[in-house]
């Protein structure tokens, strides 16, 4: 029998991967920068001319949980912050959740204490 993978994502503490250079500007949006490095991406940018850097332009939602990922608060913490920002948003732990999700898929962020790759 199967054992189902339980994790309970609130108490995850996301922190931002050390490597990855972001800015903000005037109005606190934030742009990830992305330096595209490896055999496979040098090939890419020669034959297909794709940039060595690639900037990721956050929205607001994205760029306030960018901003609140600190390594120090879990993500039940940054649910709270998110729900005072922005009231009238629907489903916003779930959305958190995919959210961040998806930045640890990308390796923008790791959960304390797992091992970087």
């Amino acid at each position: 029998m199967k054992k189902k993978d339980s994790k309970n994502y609130l108490d995850f503490v996301p922190e931002k991967n050390p490597e990855i250079e972001y800015e903000a500007d005037e109005d606190g949006i934030i742009t990830v920068l992305i330096e595209w490095k490896g055999f496979y991406h040098k090939i890419a940018q020669k034959l297909f001319r794709r940039p060595r850097v690639s900037d990721i332009r956050l929205d607001e939602l994205g760029s306030f949980v960018w901003n609140a990922v600190d390594g120090k608060k879990d993500v039940h913490q940054i649910s709270k912050e998110l729900e005072q920002q922005f009231p009238k948003m629907e489903k916003p732990v779930p959305r958190l959740i995919k959210y961040l999700e998806i930045l640890h898929d990308n390796h923008l962020i790791y959960w304390k204490g797992e091992k970087h790759k």
